[in-house]
């Protein structure tokens, strides 16, 4: 591939769910709207090499995607009314957002996050539609087959249009019942992003800004709402910390190890203030419980500062909410550091997390410092196998390397 075809497909990944919303705004149709951007990328690829990127590429695209759907609807005399209806409306929508509520991607987002679907295909839908991921990786991050995945999408679609799914945000009394579903969305865009970002693929910010860009816009149209200001607010603290994550050789540095200088402090500020804003409406939820952990840890000038007391006191709040073994895990990390760790090992070895990356790799660091170098060793083994980050696999390697014979 050369460089002017990559910056060409590079952009219109960026671009690409700015393209479908509006297209499926404009005609109602999802397919028509992947199909139409589809060609226009390939009309991009064959001029922009040439003529260049034009100055407003997303609004170029969007423009010759519309133009590429007018043609296949005119070609295709059976299509619905509908679809004839808007080859006569003159699409001047300006390409960026015109307020909360005009904005086609949140209205899409509620389409793809409707209650109708299940949960799984919400995500991936989500993650095809705003965030421009293909089937093989939307596939592979959730482990699945290609073929169970492209069959998980299609079927989605055409639930929304055998159940008249609408493409709109929802009203004011339904927006409180909707909101988990749509958060839960977000937020998993959000990790493809960063854990991509790590080695999974070359980088993904363009998936960790759209969900902070998502995030932002549900947080205007709901200020009341603390649980979207809590992922909000965990969004920006975890995107604080992403420079410092890997390494130059590609390898993941853990938090106690991250240069805390190259941190984002901006956006640790930002992040911070909506964690005390959390506190003061006194309504905790998961979501406010996490931005609160990150933000002990994101106020700490070093690791030796963390105060481990509190975070421990949070996990424990955490849990009472949503109680599941991941907190557990995670709480016996605070353990470790409060009581040391053959205390902390004895909570991690009662949970049923076998499959769990983490899980093997908490194990490791808690038996090495122990100094139990075999136990360790295939604690780590456990951890690589199961991993699927490639800095992360690095880090784990380097540390089982350096366990005492």
């Amino acid at each position: 591939m050369t460089d002017a075809h990559a910056a060409v497909e590079r952009i219109y990944r960026e671009e690409y769910g700015r393209v479908v919303a509006s297209l499926v705004r404009r005609f109602g149709d999802i397919d028509i709207a992947e199909e139409a951007a589809g060609e226009a990328l390939l009309v991009a690829l064959e001029r922009w090499p040439a003529d260049g990127v034009p100055p407003n590429p997303g609004g170029w695209l969007t423009t010759t995607a519309g133009n590429c759907a007018i043609d296949r609807i005119r070609r295709e005399s059976h299509r619905h009314a509908k679809h004839q209806a808007a080859l006569m409306l003159e699409d001047d929508t300006p390409h960026e957002p015109t307020g909360i509520v005009e904005d086609d991607r949140l209205r899409l987002i509620f389409t793809c996050c409707h209650p109708a679907l299940a949960p799984e295909a919400r995500v991936a839908l989500t993650l095809r539609l705003l965030g421009g991921l293909t089937v093989p990786e939307i596939a592979q991050a959730f482990l699945v087959p290609e073929t169970t995945m492209a069959q998980r999408i299609t079927r989605a679609k055409k639930k929304i249009a055998a159940a008249k799914i609408p493409y709109r945000v929802p009203a004011a009394e339904d927006l409180t019942a909707r909101l988990g579903g749509v958060l839960a969305v977000v937020y998993l865009v959000f990790n493809e992003g960063y854990l991509a970002s790590s080695g999974q693929h070359s980088i993904r910010e363009d998936l960790t800004g759209e969900a902070i860009r998502l995030g932002r816009i549900l947080r205007d149209l709901m200020p009341e709402q603390p649980e979207v200001a809590g992922l909000l607010a965990l969004m920006l603290l975890t995107e604080a910390r992403r420079p410092s994550r890997v390494d130059d050789r590609g390898e993941l540095v853990p938090l106690r190890d991250q240069d805390r200088g190259g941190w984002d402090r901006a956006l640790v500020a930002e992040g911070h203030d909506l964690v005390r804003e959390c506190l003061v409406r006194g309504r905790p939820g998961p979501y406010q419980l996490l931005a609160a952990i990150n933000a002990v840890h994101t106020d700490a000038p070093d690791a030796s500062a963390t105060d481990w007391e509190q975070i421990a006191t949070l996990y424990d709040q955490l849990y009472a909410v949503a109680p599941s073994p991941v907190v557990a895990l995670n709480r016996a990390v605070a353990v470790a550091e409060l009581d040391g760790p053959e205390v902390a090992l004895a909570e991690v070895d009662r949970l049923d997390l076998t499959t769990y990356h983490a899980w093997h790799a908490t194990r490791a660091d808690l038996l090495r410092r122990l100094g139990r170098s075999d136990e360790a060793r295939a604690a780590y083994d456990a951890a690589i196998e199961t991993s699927g980050n490639t800095a992360e696999r690095a880090y784990l390697a380097r540390r089982r390397g350096s366990l005492a014979p």
